[in-house]
């Protein structure tokens, strides 16, 4: 059935339709798609991996490096592999796969720097500010987000536990544009317009393309790029090549 989709010639608001029918229809909602994938012997996937994993990884630890940050939070840490790669003091890994979070916890058990915490995003509240990190990241989560209050409330999540930066890393996009991304656990989100309306008080600081940028379905790309966000910082973005 997905082979035979993807070779129907679908666009504009028709397939808008059938992606909206295909959600309705066979999507569970975020939360409970993603313990059933885990639980099914699912990973992170493709972006956890390989040459996409360490292009994030570069990035990640030159930028904590070169900002000389303490504390790193991370809503949706997965299955850990990208996070094996990584060099932060010290790391708060939260996710809403209990499955997924064990076998984290596991892998990690011997590191006295990492931490992790099963959350529900729709049941979390922090006004006090014990849930805090110098930088506060979410790593191809937000397209993963279909439902509008879900997205919502990991915005804000993420934009609440940043003291100096919020990092994502995601697509930046209002629109279904081909088929294979039909997928109904994906929705992109035009999220810098998003924040900019939310979360006045920051602005992009800077915005890293991705090395390998998707060139379509099977290939090893992405269409996620770096957001990343600071309190106050004056004018427009800094582009970074990736």
């Amino acid at each position: 059935m997905r082979h035979q989709v993807k070779r129907v010639p679908v666009a504009g608001p028709a397939l808008s339709r059938v992606a909206r029918y295909v959600r309705r229809h066979a999507f569970p909602g975020s939360q409970r798609y993603w313990e059933r994938h885990y639980a099914q012997g699912g990973t992170s996937g493709e972006g956890s991996a390989g040459a996409l994993a360490r292009f994030k990884a570069e990035v990640l630890n030159e930028f904590v490096a070169r900002h000389g940050l303490d504390s790193v939070v991370e809503f949706g840490c997965g299955d850990g592999r990208q996070l094996a790669l990584a060099t932060y003091p010290r790391y708060l890994g939260l996710d809403v796969s209990p499955t997924v979070l064990r076998g984290t916890m596991d892998r990690f058990a011997g590191d006295p720097t990492k931490s992790f915490l099963c959350y529900d995003a729709t049941c979390f509240s922090d006004p006090a500010g014990f849930v805090r990190a110098d930088a506060a990241l979410s790593l191809d989560v937000i397209y993963h987000l279909v439902e509008d209050d879900v997205y919502h409330h990991h915005l804000r999540q993420v934009f609440g536990a940043a003291r100096r930066f919020a990092v994502l890393f995601t697509s930046d996009l209002d629109t279904l544009t081909t088929v294979e991304r039909l997928s109904p656990h994906v929705r992109h989100r035009p999220v810098t317009r998003d924040v900019a309306a939310l979360f006045p008080r920051w602005r992009l600081a800077e915005r890293i393309p991705h090395r390998y940028p998707y060139r379509g379905p099977g290939t090893a790309t992405s269409f996620a790029e770096f957001l990343i966000y600071a309190p106050g910082t004056a004018g427009a973005d800094r582009t970074s090549a990736g």
